[in-house]
């Protein structure tokens, strides 16, 4: 693949490679010198068009510790303030040299067209609501180490699947894997024609006994138009994990969130005191599992050998 613009039209060999590779990276990242010469001479722009800290922090560790270079853009700070168009930006900064694109944007479809007018390689890290895909790698990589498979599972995808870029991304990938993927939320955020992609429609509360993963998502607001939800409070009390539901899910159950958290709106703080609560190991994969795409777009193919 000389891309990832999704998790969608991935191919399901090439993601089995960055799992694997991301083993790997992760035991490098807990050495003393955690740094490689294998992306060394290669430029990596950062282009984040929204407010990012875990992505695009993991992004540019990723590509440091493999040794390569970073450029960040805001544009905030560019010409795009004084008129500037995106496309003239993308070509004057290719013009630079860049080997490998990682974007994010609030606009879907985003980074297939920075794809369509660069011969980078380009990574998609969000596009408004559509997709992921190196969040939904990470979060299989933190499934694959702690329950050591990724076939057979039941996934619960729980909160604002509407505005949900990873919610999407994870739907794609679990069900590659063949693992059964649920989704609950509030019925105005909870598109019907998800189901025609493989997911069940559940009831929070009826399904919660039998997860293997539990995946918590942020109440996206600043995305919503319009009354999708009565309250902040009404949403806590039907859809977020309380301490009563924390109570009755299983112990074996791992729980995850993408981030940043709403503390008391989509999980309560006793959350953290369970040893199956990943949220941080998440994080701390993200790295990993960046390095690992990095390293499968850009190195050459003799070094990938």
């Amino acid at each position: 693949m000389k891309h990832l613009l999704d998790i969608e039209t991935a191919d399901e060999g090439f993601l089995n490679q960055v799992l694997e590779s991301a083993e790997v990276f992760l035991k490098v990242l807990q050495q003393p010198s955690k740094k490689l010469p294998t992306l060394r001479g290669k430029t990596v722009l950062m282009m984040f068009m929204e407010p990012s800290t875990r992505t695009q922090a993991s992004f540019e560790l990723a590509a440091k510790r493999l040794s390569a270079d970073t450029v960040s853009f805001s544009p905030g700070r560019s010409s795009m303030r004084k008129g500037e168009t995106f496309l003239d930006t993308l070509y004057n900064l290719h013009a630079m040299g860049i080997d490998g694109v990682v974007i994010r944007h609030s606009s879907p479809g985003a980074a297939h067209f920075v794809a369509e007018h660069t011969d980078a390689a380009v990574i998609n890290a969000g596009d408004g609501a559509h997709e992921h895909p190196t969040q939904a790698l990470l979060d299989a990589f933190t499934v694959k180490r702690k329950l050591g498979r990724l076939e057979g599972l039941t996934v619960l995808i729980v909160g604002d699947v509407l505005h949900s870029r990873v919610a999407r991304s994870n739907l794609f990938l679990w069900r590659k894997f063949g693992s059964r993927v649920l989704f609950s939320g509030p019925p105005t955020l909870l598109p019907k024609e998800f189901a025609t992609w493989g997911a069940e429609l559940v009831d929070l509360n009826e399904v919660l006994h039998e997860v293997d993963v539990l995946m918590i998502l942020r109440l996206q607001r600043e995305r919503m138009e319009g009354s999708l939800v009565p309250s902040v409070r009404e949403y806590r009390r039907f859809w977020g994990l309380t301490r009563d539901r924390l109570k009755r899910l299983p112990e074996r159950t791992l729980l995850m969130h993408p981030g940043p958290v709403n503390w008391g709106v989509e999980l309560d703080p006793e959350a953290n005191d369970r040893p199956n609560t990943v949220i941080l190991e998440q994080v701390r994969n993200g790295v990993a599992v960046r390095m690992a795409v990095l390293y499968h777009l850009l190195a050459k193919t003799e070094e990938i050998g």
